[in-house]
């Protein structure tokens, strides 16, 4: 099923409601630190799915004079953020985890609730993650994809939330509680660095895949006229969705201008025709160019 990207995002704010309020129900009964830790790292999901809702609203308008080349970053811009919110949620569990073991570790009673609440948890978690994985990869979306790495990344931590709780039911050891949210919170702090450096690779311009400049390099071998004798400074960057492809073209000499420029757009509409969501600059140049002494022989593609 697929759904536009704001009603995914929807979906993943109501199942956070949700389970914040029966973890917090069950860390108030139970006295345990790992629920606790499971209720905060609901929280950082909550206020994670907010901003992707709003990134998914805002990278959806279409470019204006202020951004020119759209909106979509805003959607990598949100993963960043969402990143450095599982990092601040790490540090409190950690904090906190290591005051509860300095002290004693501290008083845990009435575990059948909070096992079944960690475990349901778990499965609403995970079904909710593989659902806004594959709308991610429907819509391209990073918002999306970060928001499921996080419930993902979530549903791991209950079941190790889950194990920890069955550990001290069966031991009566509470240090047991602690210790597993300090090891929950290693693994979000992965989750969280991981998010971090994938959505600011988009920030900083970074290229697409090599084998999506693969396929270009096909796709210009595929549809290249006659007249093209070579071409450099082939490059690309992503921006949400969308690439943004530039390249220079050199024309035999006694090519027209005009048959230049139009056969730059037939060449531009192949790569684009050949590749989702790309936008495509071509800069014509004239054969002399292809002699520039300033120029590395190796960034050519001569005919």
């Amino acid at each position: 099923m697929t759904i536009t990207k704001p009603a995914a995002a929807g979906v993943s704010i109501v199942s956070n409601c949700i389970l914040i309020a029966l973890k917090l129900a069950a860390a108030a009964i139970t006295g345990s630190i790992a629920i606790l830790t499971e209720a905060l790292h609901s929280s950082v999901d909550l206020i994670a799915s907010v901003i992707a809702f709003i990134a998914v609203r805002r990278a959806d308008e279409p470019a204006d004079v202020e951004h020119p080349y759209g909106h979509e970053k805003m959607e990598s811009v949100a993963a960043s953020i969402e990143g450095m919110l599982i990092l601040v949620g790490a540090g409190v569990i950690i904090f906190e985890s290591v005051r509860r073991l300095a002290s004693g570790g501290g008083e845990i009673d009435d575990l059948g609730i909070g096992i079944a609440v960690i475990a349901f948890s778990a499965l609403a978690n995970a079904g909710v993650a593989t659902f806004l994985r594959r709308q991610s990869k429907v819509h391209k979306s990073p918002a999306l994809a970060g928001d499921a790495a996080h419930l993902g990344t979530d549903a791991l931590t209950s079941l190790g939330v889950l194990a920890g709780l069955a550990l001290v039911e069966a031991t009566g050891a509470v240090e047991i509680d602690s210790a597993v949210a300090i090891v929950v919170a290693g693994v979000i702090v992965y989750a969280g660095i991981n998010l971090m450096r994938r959505s600011t690779g988009v920030l900083v311009d970074e290229a697409p895949p090599p084998e999506e400049m693969d396929r270009i390099e096909q796709l210009i071998a595929a549809s290249r006229p006659e007249e093209v004798v070579g071409y450099h400074k082939l490059r690309g960057r992503i921006a949400g969705k969308r690439r943004y492809i530039e390249m220079h073209v050199q024309f035999k000499t006694g090519t027209t201008l005009e048959r230049a420029h139009s056969l730059a757009h037939t060449l531009r509409d192949a790569i684009e025709s050949g590749l989702d969501d790309a936008e495509v600059l071509i800069h014509v140049e004239p054969e002399a160019s292809r002699q520039d002494p300033g120029a590395s022989p190796s960034h050519y593609r001569a005919g």
